[in-house]
Parts: structure tokens; C-alpha cells; sequence
């Protein structure tokens, strides 16, 4: 579960984490008395004027405008920032609307560094990033300077100690002490949170050497959702792919993808696999998977339709591939399931199903006995050819 900037600069100053003075605003007004209110609290005219969208690269995109004359000028940029379709690196070229800004008052920035925090699952523990490279996309900086990247590892029964902060203090070529409060309250934050990353793009460096969290990127792990109720206020339906959210709510695992071919599969392994193996064999025809779509092992007919539904909601979808493996999943539900769904839904493009396990020769009958134009596959990769087939075949 992602959050906003805003959002995640609130816990910061619950735990301790040093951030500018800021407010949100939902609206032109607010933005405007926003930055009002920072002006009379700090005595500065310079704010500064934030998109709110759960991607990152918005400066880039136009999300983060530097007002230097006061309030009228934060209005102007608030004016022309809400309601844009902020296109970044992170969004796709669809982009995505502005609904939410962060005025924020303008600070004297000596230098950007970079800190972040996620579980590395090599070694079963939490993971700080450090680098000097702050403000710029810390994937690049990874893959073409990794010199540059400064990472310890936290032994979840000791904790942050004394030593992991100054080594990366030192690295940074920041005050020691300060660091080290830092690193202790976003160590905190993180455990007590449950969050799956914690990522600080810039951490700056203030000309009376001060560190602070200009940025904020805090992603919560779902499965402890359980201990959080107050996460619900936290989420933001506008920023999630609404297909995604319906499946959630049914009990399916659904992510969009950018290809051409529906994916329904039970299980998570089979049904990577099963994106795999449609890139491996469409790569030259320009056949990729369209989502990944699992049904888990114990849907019912309904769930398959509802799945199906969602397959066909995305315009991109040009043909269907149905991979099932009847372990605790009966290949005869998910015949029936596939079989009411094109019935209902009037299925018009290329259906390939391939079923394997409990009851398939059942499943197979039902589909056979159809009356429905769906071709039946002996094997993943039969499947995968056959599918590729149909979609190239189609250009």
C-alpha cells in the first residue's frame, strides 16, 4: 500500500524524522492559505508547491514549482498544477491526475543525498541505502555507479546500531550525531509501521548542516494490515488502478500490464510462469502478457466470470489464456466458470485453455461440449504458441 508525500512526512514527524513546515490542500484556496500560513510562520516568502500522486519523478514532470513571491505566486502554481495529468518516469505516458498539493516552506539546500530503507529478502533484514547522489533517480545511479551506494544491513534483534549510522554518516560527509537521531527514528518508524520501503529522494543537507527529509516515499507491507486500522484513512482510491481494487474486494490477485494477452491462472508461481512463457514465444510478434491473474486455489464459478470481466475491461486484450493446474483448484470449476463467462460476456476474441490436474477430463467435456470456438492446449508452451498464434495471426 502506497501513501502520499504528505502523508508519509506526518509519520516522519511523529517518529522524530526532521521536515520542512507544510501543509496540504485539496484546492486552489487552500493551496493559497497554505502558503499564508508558512509565510506568517516563518518569515520567508519562498515555499514551495507540490503535486501529490503515488509516483515519483514529479519534479520532472512539472509537479514541483518553486514560489518565490509569495502567496499569489503559490496560487498561480497551484492553478495550473491541480487537475494536471502529471506524466513521470513512474506513471506511464497516460500520467496520472492531480487531485491533492503539499505547500511546503523553501529551504536554504546545501546538498541532496539520498537514504532509503527496504527488506532485503536475501538476508531476511532490513536494508539502509545511503548515497550523495540525492534528487536523481537512485535506480540509475545503482545500475551505473554502484560505487556510489552506501547499504547496511540491521540485525532485527540488535537494531540500528551506533556504528551502521556513523558509517553511513561518514560516508555522506554529514554530522555524525544528527545522522545517527535520524537513522535511529526511521529504523523505528519503519519496524512499527510495517513498511516494505522507506525512501527519503532528496535527504538535504541545510547550509547550518542540519539534515532534513525533503521528500517522502513510504509503502506499507498489506499483509499487516491487520494490525493497522488507521491505514483506511490512509488510502487513496484515486491513485489505484480501479480493476485492481474490484479484484481485491472478490478475493483475486490482479496487476495490469501493458500487453496484449488475458491471463487467468491459479497460483502465483504458475501464473509468473505463465507471463513468461507468452513473452518468451510472442517476443517477435509483439505478444506480451496483459496482467497477471490469479485466481488462487479455492475460486468458484463466479469468481472465474468476475476474473474474465475484468480480462475483457482492458481494450488492449486481444485474446485469452486460460492455464490451469486442478491441485485444490478443479479443472471442471474453472471449465464451467470459463464456459458461463464467454456465454455471458459474448466472448469475442481468441480463447486458449489448457487444464491439467483434478477432474480435467471433466473440465475438458465442458468445454468441448461448449459450442464455443475455444482451443484446447496439452501444455504450457502448446498453450503459449497457440495463443501468439491467434493474436499475431490477427494483425
Amino acid at each position: 500500500m502506497k501513501i502520499h508525500e504528505y502523508q508519509g512526512k506526518q509519520l516522519f514527524a511523529k517518529y522524530g524524522v526532521p521536515i520542512p513546515k507544510g501543509y496540504p490542500a485539496f484546492t486552489v484556496d487552500e493551496a493559497e492559505a497554505a502558503a499564508k500560513r508558512l509565510i506568517d510562520e516563518t518569515g520567508s516568502k519562498v515555499v514551495v508547491v507540490k503535486a501529490q500522486i503515488h509516483a515519483g519523478g514529479r519534479g520532472k514532470g512539472g509537479g514541483v514549482k518553486v514560489a518565490k513571491n509569495g502567496a499569489s505566486e503559490a496560487r498561480d502554481w497551484a492553478t495550473k498544477i491541480l487537475g494536471m495529468q502529471l506524466v513521470t518516469h513512474q506513471t506511464g505516458p497516460e500520467g496520472q491526475k492531480v487531485r491533492r498539493l503539499y505547500v511546503e516552506q523553501g529551504l536554504p539546500i546545501k546538498r541532496e543525498l539520498y537514504l532509503g530503507a527496504v527488506i532485503d529478502r536475501d538476508k531476511r533484514r532490513i536494508a539502509f541505502m545511503a548515497s550523495t547522489e540525492g534528487g536523481v533517480e537512485i535506480e540509475k545511479v545503482a545500475a551505473e555507479t554502484p560505487e556510489k551506494i552506501l547499504t547496511v544491513h540491521v540485525d532485527p534483534v540488535v537494531g540500528i546500531a551506533g556504528y551502521q549510522a556513523r558509517e553511513l554518516a561518514f560516508g555522506l560527509g554529514v554530522d555524525p550525531k544528527r545522522f545517527s537521531k535520524l537513522m535511529g527514528s526511521l529504523y523505528e518508524l519503519f519496524v512499527k509501521e510495517d513498511c516494505s520501503l522507506c525512501e527519503i529522494n532528496p535527504l538535504v543537507e541545510l547550509d547550518n548542516g542540519d539534515v532534513v527529509a525533503l521528500d517522502a516515499k513510504i509503502n506499507f507491507d498489506d499483509n499487516a494490515d491487520f494490525r493497522h486500522p488507521a491505514w483506511k484513512d490512509l488510502f487513496d482510491k484515486d491513485e489505484e488502478d480501479p480493476v485492481e481494487m474490484e479484484a481485491k474486494e472478490v478475493g483475486l490477485n490482479y496487476v495490469s500490464l501493458d500487453g496484449n494477452v488475458g491471463c487467468l491462472v491459479n497460483g502465483a508461481g504458475l501464473a509468473m510462469a505463465t507471463m513468461d512463457i507468452i513473452k518468451h514465444a510472442g517476443e517477435k510478434f509483439g505478444v506480451a502478457p496483459a496482467n497477471f491473474l490469479d485466481v488462487g486455489g479455492g475460486a468458484n464459478q463466479e469468481q472465474v466470470t468476475k476474473a474474465f470481466k475484468m480480462i475483457l475491461r482492458s481494450p488492449k486484450v486481444k485474446a485469452i489464456f486460460v492455464n490451469i493446474f486442478g491441485g485444490i483448484m478443479k479443472c471442471d470449476v474453472i471449465a464451467s466458470g470459463v464456459v458461463a463467462a464467454a456465454k455471458e460476456l459474448g466472448l469475442k476474441v481468441p480463447l486458449v485453455v489448457r487444464l491439467e490436474g483434478t477432474n480435467v477430463e471433466l473440465g475438458r467435456k465442458i468445454l468441448n461440449e461448449s459450442g464455443l470456438a475455444i482451443q484446447a492446449a496439452t501444455t504450457m508452451a502448446d498453450g503459449a504458441q497457440k495463443i501468439v498464434a491467434s493474436v499475431a495471426g490477427a494483425k
